[in-house]
């Protein structure tokens, strides 16, 4: 986010991409205005939370109109940056990471994978989803201190070493999907996504917190 944008919470920083992504379907169905009722419904968060959520931007609607789609679009995309492409590079190209590489992020413009990098000798030297998968050792030719976002889908037992050699090649942030718990300096966003761990809970409050019919 540009350093002009307001200081908000997290838990509001992480729902942006979700209203964006809502936003950019009305337009192309070509609605003009939507209440917070109706983005509610949409992306399933309560309109007190998303009034709340867009006050910290000001005044980006009015009581009894409603959001005018096309201000809220360029508003969100300006803020999200959108119109900046932000390049990945994608560790460990197994099945989970065969997946992002041919998914890619095709959703969301400014997000994409444009390395890959495994030991496996088959696999090096090759494209998926058009991304070139180069070997492990070719790390810091190859990252330069260019590429600010990592994701992770080694083995847990490689993660932490391959952490450390992103440090010093200027990664900023990491998605680290290995059950590791990875040690970073402080200024090294990580965002921990353990799949196992994920569904357990979701069994878990089936069981115990089941919802009315």
């Amino acid at each position: 986010m540009s350093n002009e944008q307001p200081k908000i919470p997290q838990a509001t920083a992480k729902r942006l991409p979700l209203y964006y992504r809502f936003l950019k379907n009305l337009h192309a169905s070509g609605k003009q205005r939507v209440s917070s009722a109706e983005l509610s419904e949409a992306v399933k968060v309560d309109p007190a939370t998303i009034r709340r959520d867009f006050s910290y931007f000001g005044a980006l609607g009015k009581k009894g109109y409603g959001y005018n789609v096309n201000y809220l679009l360029s508003f969100f995309r300006r803020t999200l940056e959108e119109d900046e492409v932000t390049e990945v590079a994608l560790f460990g190209v197994g099945n989970l990471g065969t997946a992002f590489l041919n998914y890619n992020f095709s959703k969301n413009n400014n997000t994409k994978i444009v390395m890959a990098f495994d030991v496996d000798e088959q696999k090096v030297g090759t494209t998926v989803g058009g991304v070139p998968v180069y070997h492990l050792d070719e790390l810091e030719e190859r990252l330069c201190g260019n590429i600010p976002v990592a994701i992770l889908t080694v083995p847990a037992v490689a993660a932490q070493a391959l952490t450390d050699r992103l440090v010093t090649q200027g990664i900023k942030g990491i998605l680290n999907f290995t059950p590791a718990r990875l040690n970073v300096p402080k200024h090294i966003r990580v965002h921990h996504i353990d799949l196992a761990i994920e569904l357990q809970s979701l069994v878990y409050f089936l069981r115990n917190y089941p919802l009315p019919s």
